[in-house]
């Protein structure tokens, strides 16, 4: 065996590897190369800058960077700007959302629409997950995750138009009622806040779902069977320590699902009717027009953004990291 170690060692590499070798022993070697590999890796912040710089860029181009070009659209009295003219620094577009109530109206009403079905999202979410977390055998938990995750695989206007098949009078809602004697006409589900709700519930469950089925399944079996032992009934148990634990998911779920509500435009738009109108058709209604009624949907989009995270911030603040506020 050590002749036959001696023989691999002492055989000649092929030509190939031994190019290999010395371009990269060249490389290594030269004085520009070592230079800027000092430069960039020298200490861990250049490393640790040099990784972040790529993630810092796409989180600036295409996050920050829109946002605050919208914020900048916003102050201005014409966008885009006709040729030949300067676009001037204004505070109109802001102050019409104050001055013009009829703006109010659809404002205040996505505000309540994303407040409530956040809330009723969470007492229709929560079950599942908690039966999903600590009721399903753990092998069996990907395959329901799975079976969950396939209608989400399908766009928001397929799966709105969905609803609108369900929800229609001809629908499958209306005919099952109908079938069983319940009803002798169809009842006109569609159009109305119902069917928005709906609708918005189920284009969000996910985002409710995945976040609560994470923080259940991190909440240890024994803790339940201690309070169980300390003579802790089921009631309890759930609200002493299920639910305290499970506050990050809460908290996570709540605010995805009501910042993606405060934001739909094209299922309130299908779903929704006259009474109905949220914010985001009131902003869309800004860009299908001239060009000069632009900077005011900008201003509106930043009103709601500037209130939607404050209101999160709240939230947040009042659900606690130390398991006060809500919880208490």
């Amino acid at each position: 065996m050590a002749h036959a170690d001696t023989d691999r060692a002492d055989t000649p590499l092929p030509p190939t590897a031994r190019e290999k070798r010395s371009m990269w022993g060249a490389l290594m070697n030269n004085g520009l190369y070592k230079g800027v590999t000092d430069v960039l890796f020298k200490t861990p912040r250049r490393q640790f800058l040099l990784l972040a710089s790529f993630p810092l860029f796409w989180v600036f181009f295409a996050h920050l960077g829109p946002i605050i070009e919208m914020f900048y659209i916003s102050f201005l009295d014409s966008y885009p700007p006709a040729a030949g003219y300067e676009p001037q620094l204004t505070l109109a577009n802001w102050s019409r959302f104050f001055e013009e109530r009829i703006f109010m109206i659809p404002f205040f009403r996505t505000l309540g629409f994303a407040f409530t079905l956040t809330f009723v999202t969470l007492l229709i979410t929560y079950p599942v997950a908690y039966f999903l977390a600590k009721h399903v055998k753990r092998k069996n938990q990907l395959l329901f995750l799975l079976l969950l995750l396939i209608p989400f695989w399908v766009g928001e206007i397929v799966r709105t138009y969905a609803i609108m098949i369900l929800l229609g009078n001809n629908g499958a809602v209306n005919l099952l009622l109908k079938s069983i004697g319940l009803i002798d006409r169809p009842i006109p589900f569609m159009y109305t806040s119902f069917s928005l709700g709906v609708g918005i519930i189920y284009l969000t469950a996910l985002y409710m779902l995945l976040p609560l089925y994470s923080a259940l399944e991190k909440i240890p079996d024994n803790y339940l069977e201690a309070a169980a032992d300390l003579g802790a009934g089921s009631w309890t148990r759930f609200r002493r320590v299920t639910l305290p634990l499970s506050r990050e998911g809460i908290a996570s779920g709540c605010t995805l699902v009501f910042l993606i509500s405060t934001g739909y435009y094209a299922t309130p738009v299908l779903l929704g009717g006259p009474n109905t109108t949220v914010f985001a058709e009131s902003i869309a209604g800004f860009f299908h027009v001239a060009g000069d009624e632009w900077p005011t949907g900008a201003a509106f989009s930043a009103i709601m953004l500037i209130t939607t995270l404050s209101l999160t911030g709240v939230f947040l603040k009042l659900m606690g990291r130390d398991g006060k506020g809500l919880m208490k």
